[in-house]
């Protein structure tokens, strides 16, 4: 692979598959006349996030539409993609789940698959948690999946990174918290995180970052946008604001990973045994003695 257009959208998605289909359909005709192979969609692309009813304690949060992985949505996304390489999250049906899952196509059919791993407080309650974080060949390259809170953890990112990939998709449904309110955005400190996660976990691993949210509101929540590519010294490329759009930034992942690679290679670097801690997180957590 050489030097590749990547396409990281920040839109709104709700209940509604035939909609949610209709903007996709849109954003991969701009994403296209821009010239993007590869393009980022959102975690819950299809069928919109958990639904949270500030201030109704009466309702709990409602599910995304569950889906078939091997179901009549994922066989239309994969017509709609064509040449394009494509990530997607949606909430997967399973024996085992629901799981709130992301899936990677192209017209040949599927080409990676990923669950998330980590749960906030919202998804437990509702979501089985991914067990494991794998990357995949695609025709654009060795592609790693993570969705929004994994990448609070910087164990995902390097096991991707170790597993080979080239680049990282992060879909996020990432939103503004409550507790933290703020006049302007770049006040909140969701956002500055955000931001701080991308960068930090794209120049950690040395890697293409492709980083894509929801914006609007849904429910009682209100998401941040701000989708980005990032490159591999965690500068930030291209990147949308809060309202819908799509950055494209054409990368060249070799070459961009061997500049960043000198001299200095972190995976070649590292020192696994003096990571080895043996306390638990309720200890590091524990309040110090008095």
């Amino acid at each position: 692979m050489s030097r590749v257009k990547v396409a990281a959208v920040s839109a709104p998605f709700g209940r509604d598959l035939e909609d949610c289909f209709v903007r996709i359909g849109a954003i991969l005709e701009q994403a296209r006349s821009r010239g993007a192979s590869l393009v980022v969609l959102p975690e819950c692309a299809l069928g919109g996030y958990l639904k949270d009813h500030a201030g109704d304690n009466s309702e709990a949060p409602d599910l995304p539409p569950v889906l078939d992985p091997d179901g009549p949505e994922i066989a239309r996304l994969i017509r709609m993609a064509g040449d394009t390489v494509i990530t997607a999250g949606y909430c997967e049906a399973a024996p085992d789940g629901p799981y709130n899952s992301a899936i990677c196509v192209s017209g040949d059919g599927v080409l990676g698959h990923q669950r998330k791993v980590h749960l906030p407080i919202r998804d437990r309650a509702l979501y089985s948690p991914g067990e494991s974080f794998e990357a995949f060949d695609t025709p654009l390259g060795r592609l790693g999946m993570m969705i929004c809170y994994d990448k609070v953890f910087p164990e995902a990112a390097r096991a991707l990174a170790l597993d080979g990939a080239e680049m990282v998709a992060c879909m996020s449904a990432w939103p503004i918290s409550r507790t933290d309110p703020a006049s302007r955005l770049r006040g909140v400190r969701r956002f500055r995180q955000f931001d701080l996660f991308d960068q930090a976990r794209a120049a950690e691993n040395q890697v293409v970052w492709i980083s894509s949210n929801q914006t609007g509101s849904f429910g009682g929540l209100r998401f941040l946008g701000h989708a980005k590519v990032v490159d591999p010294e965690g500068r930030i490329l291209r990147r949308t604001r809060v309202r819908a759009g799509v950055a494209v930034a054409e990368v060249d992942p070799m070459a961009m990973r061997m500049r960043a690679r000198y001299p200095l290679v972190h995976l070649e670097e590292r020192r696994p045994r003096a990571y080895a801690g043996t306390g638990t997180a309720e200890e590091a957590l524990a309040p110090a003695p008095a």
